[in-house]
């Protein structure tokens, strides 16, 4: 009798241990997306205003309004791309407060940007003119296209001080050299090999710089 109840309890436990790995193995599965941190979500955003033509990409730099964009880029036309960078609810519902989102005309990035792991941000919950990327299976895709007229006036010269900014730091870190011997550090190199250039390296003239080729329409 006692073999028959062991044996009973035995074929009882079996319907539970099936099911416990039946759960555990049902267990939703975490995407990588889901834990990446800002900074890594700043390096795909950097990536991508490279893939979408922008010849000068900066991140994590400050302006004297305050704003300190993830990431801007700069096509030509000088037609900018601002993308903010948020791994959290709480990250995108802080940055709504910041006073050049409240006043849009204050912000830079002629066409603006949220960058978000998958589901974190609804389209509707977007400032009007925002667009929408997300980054699903290790590429950043575009669910909703920004306006491309944002930037105003007073947002260009925010950016034109970003920019300056960034060039005085580049100019502390090399200094006693200034930034235009740096830029000319290849018609130096010609004088001292007798004119020209070492084999290898392309003359400043003839370097590929769209920023100095006529205009497009963005």
């Amino acid at each position: 009798m006692r073999l028959r109840n062991e044996t009973l309890e035995s074929l009882c436990e079996e319907p539970r241990r099936r099911v416990q790995i039946q759960v555990a193995f049902e267990e939703p599965q975490h995407h990588r997306e889901d834990l990446m941190t800002h900074a890594q979500l700043v390096e795909r955003a950097v990536r991508w205003l490279r893939r979408y033509r922008c010849g000068v990409v900066l991140s994590e730099q400050a302006c004297v309004s305050g704003e300190v964009p993830d990431a801007i880029g700069w096509k030509q036309a000088c037609h900018s791309v601002l993308v903010e960078c948020k791994v959290t609810r709480a990250d995108f519902l802080a940055d709504r407060d910041k006073p050049f989102r409240k006043k849009s005309e204050k912000g830079i990035g002629s066409e603006r940007f949220y960058l978000t792991p998958p589901g974190l941000v609804k389209i509707e919950e977007l400032t009007t003119g925002w667009g929408l990327l997300e980054l699903r299976r290790g590429r950043v895709e575009m669910l909703h296209a920004s306006a491309k007229n944002l930037r105003t006036a007073t947002g260009f010269r925010y950016e034109m001080n970003l920019l300056l900014a960034s060039l005085r730091r580049v100019e502390v870190r090399i200094e006693p050299q200034s930034i235009t011997d740096f830029l000319k550090w290849k018609n130096r190199m010609a004088e001292y090999n007798r004119g020209t250039l070492p084999e290898g390296l392309t003359a400043t003239d003839e370097e590929r710089n769209g920023f100095l080729e006529p205009e497009i329409t963005v």
